[in-house]
């Protein structure tokens, strides 16, 4: 990072990808059904919403609603890891016929960290890394963040936006205990997994969730993007 705007406190900052970054337009969900079906035979077990889950949760919801005999932990954790092994290049094949958007505010915020040198600009997202490398690579922003908490990390959200606010720490040089945390998600679960690990969060009301429902979750900030008045203080502090 370069640049000779300080912040008030050392600052990591986590953003989610899918709804918060970018709209993928559905490609992801499509990926996902499209694997467990070639995979699995359906996708009928995938009916529910994936809005805040970390890409595992999401496949080994689907399984155990197959309703199938796993031998036990071990054969299940093979099996989801053999689903999202499918999963990346239909997500490729997805993605390369979809147009991705790059929501409103977002590559500005990212221009703003860059320009301060106790800022350290990351992603806290279920997507494993793959995936988020294959969505961001598609408008060319995946490089703009060099670490981050991934589903690859932890099935558990807030485990992984821990272990990606250590490394947002490490890269300042500073203890995590001395940093401000930052989440920037659009669903409930972004909110309510930054207060598990005490972090701030931001919601945008740029995914399925509107404003007054992310309001109802008591975040730090909520806009309707990020462009909106006053999100540069809710990243940066005053």
């Amino acid at each position: 990072m370069t640049g000779t705007v300080a912040s008030v406190k050392p600052t990591v900052l986590l953003f989610d990808i899918d709804g918060t970054l970018v709209t993928t337009c559905g490609a992801g969900r499509r990926a996902v059904e499209r694997a467990f079906e070639q995979r699995h035979g359906t996708k009928e077990v995938l009916s529910f919403s994936f809005g805040g889950m970390t890409d595992k949760a999401i496949v080994r919801n689907g399984l155990l609603g197959l309703q199938r005999p796993f031998a036990g932990e071990t054969e299940l954790q093979e099996e989801i890891e053999a689903t999202l092994g499918s999963y990346f290049g239909v997500l490729a094949e997805e993605v390369a016929r979809t147009r991705i958007r790059i929501h409103e505010g977002m590559e500005r915020a990212m221009d703003m960290a860059e320009a301060r040198e106790d800022v350290a600009l990351g992603l806290g997202t279920g997507n494993m890394r793959k995936g988020a490398e294959i969505k961001l690579g598609a408008v060319g922003i995946y490089h703009r963040f060099t670490f981050g908490g991934f589903g690859d990390d932890s099935i558990d959200r807030p485990t992984l936006l821990m272990i990606g606010a250590r490394r947002g720490a490490g890269a300042l040089g500073v203890p995590i205990e001395d940093c401000r945390v930052v989440v920037i998600g659009d669903t409930p679960k972004d909110v309510a997994a930054a207060k598990v690990i005490g972090a701030d969060s931001i919601a945008v009301a740029t995914g399925t969730h509107d404003l007054a429902e992310l309001r109802g979750c008591e975040p730090t900030a909520a806009f309707a993007t990020l462009a909106d008045q006053g999100a540069e203080t809710a990243l940066f502090g005053g």
